[in-house]
């Protein structure tokens, strides 16, 4: 019996842990390239060619018009302009289509970062952000990568209150640390 009441002990602080995406500072982001759209115009992103111009945050969300990726694209599209004042170049990505994320990209989004689709989900499994629960998703993970490739900060919260916070908090730090 006390066994088993230290297992679930264990299991519920567990729970109450603060989760981590599954790739850490100092991995290096895999490259990709996928159908985007912003405020309606679909093109090409490339990761490469993103980090060419500074950081990356790469967020991945579950589904474009749900509540919790409506108010997360809304945060977003409200700091871009804090975004682009350090450098970086905001990319969402969902499993959803392109013609929900050209209407995403409009009215979530509010024109001001692009929105990728990942139907297949490689980009999802590569940076292990699918939902394990409904693995036809993607979790909700957000990454801040450097020029260089390699991740400065993850983050994995289905709560989409603090992503552009610590996001932002990241990269004001690894800004910070670039200048020394």
């Amino acid at each position: 019996m006390k066994n088993r009441i230290a297992v679930l002990a264990f299991g519920a602080t567990l729970v109450a842990a603060p989760a981590f995406a599954a790739l850490n500072p100092g991995d290096a982001a895999p490259d990709f390239k996928a159908q985007a759209s912003i405020g309606g115009n679909v093109f090409t992103f490339s990761l490469a060619d993103a980090l060419k111009k500074g950081p990356v945050v790469l967020y991945f969300y579950p589904a474009a018009f749900t509540t919790g990726c409506t108010i997360e694209a809304h945060d977003f599209a409200e700091a871009t302009e804090t975004y682009r004042s350090l450098g970086a170049t905001v990319i969402g990505v969902s499993h959803d289509n392109i013609d929900t994320l050209n209407k995403f990209s409009v009215s979530e989004c509010r024109g001001k970062f692009a929105v990728a689709a990942d139907q297949n989900q490689s980009i999802m499994k590569s940076y292990d952000a699918v939902l394990a629960s409904k693995p036809e998703y993607a979790d909700r993970v957000s990454y801040v990568i450097a020029p260089d490739g390699h991740v400065v900060y993850a983050y994995k919260s289905l709560n989409p209150e603090k992503h552009v916070e610590n996001t932002l908090d990241a990269l004001r730090k690894w800004s910070a640390q670039q200048k020394n």
